[in-house]
């Protein structure tokens, strides 16, 4: 137990050591970030990432997160540049170098190339007198943390600082473009993420599977159709096939009485329901019924059914 102690005050004091530096990034996002950011958005080749150490990591996680969202990037870790490496840098690129120290040696014949061919570089650094800071086109800068690191020397609060920029970068940049949420399927077509960015239409329940009543039919064979279906709900249509009301299991428990089954469905419907489009995305429609508290969704077209999902669909689809 005492061992559990040491561990938790550990970490609770290395969260609140990286909480306080993260929260020294507000100066960060000054006129120079957004200049970093607009010449990125213009630039016509692709984002070079580069550093060393755990910043060459931070950077290929950078470079990922920048090619998902619509940047097209890729890393380069500053020793390999060295040898042969530089080749792969167009004249139409940025280079975008990430170090704490700005003062990496192995940042220099980067800094040299891209100087000699007039590429742009953005450095990501702590450290204004640099030579990284004092030889890039732009140089973003981040107020030099104290480490998590009990010994201030572990990187810790500093690439996490390094990570966010990053994020920030790729977030304003995916904003500019408009990117869409079809453009991030097309790029993640596997995996749990690939599943949240199914369309619904892709895995409702379409025809003969939709439970569907009409405004006058009576709750006893409305009921029956219910049961089949096996939705915990059934939609009320009017005479354009439009749904103008759905009934749950909830309406059930809460209408019942001996005439329950002699009424029509529109007295028991709850109207206004909750309708989706065929467009919408598995990972909404799960925000989307949590947060209405509903477990089937109805698919429409101007209102007309077109299908149904239940949050076990959704659920069995992501998991």
């Amino acid at each position: 137990m005492t061992n559990n102690k040491k561990i938790i005050s550990s970490a609770k004091r290395t969260l609140s050591r990286e909480l306080f530096s993260i929260k020294n990034l507000n100066s960060t996002f000054n006129n120079n970030f957004c200049k970093a950011v607009n010449l990125i958005y213009n630039i016509k080749g692709k984002i070079v990432v580069t550093g060393v150490g755990k910043s060459a990591h931070i950077g290929s996680k950078i470079s990922a997160t920048l090619t998902s969202t619509g940047t097209p990037s890729y890393f380069v870790h500053a020793t390999e540049a060295s040898h042969g490496d530089l080749g792969s840098i167009k004249k139409e690129d940025c280079v975008l170098a990430i170090s704490n120290s700005g003062e990496t040696s192995e940042l220099n014949n980067i800094i040299q190339f891209t100087k000699r061919f007039n590429i742009k570089l953005i450095s990501i650094t702590s450290n204004s007198k640099s030579i990284l800071h004092k030889n890039s086109t732009i140089g973003i800068l981040f107020k030099k943390p104290i480490e998590a690191c009990p010994l201030n020397l572990a990187p810790t609060s500093s690439t996490s600082m390094s990570m966010i920029i990053g994020d920030c970068i790729a977030i304003a940049l995916l904003e500019l473009r408009g990117f869409k949420s079809t453009e991030f399927k097309s790029l993640h077509p596997g995996g749990n993420l690939g599943k949240d960015l199914k369309n619904l239409s892709e895995i409702m329940h379409v025809k003969k599977e939709l439970p569907i009543a009409k405004l006058d039919e009576k709750m006893s064979k409305a009921l029956i159709t219910m049961t089949q279906k096996s939705f915990g709900c059934i939609g009320v249509i009017n005479k354009k096939n439009q749904i103008v009301g759905v009934i749950t299991d909830g309406d059930l428990r809460r209408k019942l009485n001996s005439k329950f089954f002699e009424k029509k469905a529109s007295e028991i419907m709850t109207k206004n329901p909750t309708l989706a489009d065929k467009n919408m995305l598995v990972g909404e429609a799960i925000n989307l019924m949590n947060t209405k508290k509903i477990t089937s969704l109805f698919i429409c077209d101007k209102k007309i059914p077109l299908g149904i999902v239940h949050i076990h669909d959704l659920l069995r689809l992501t998991s």
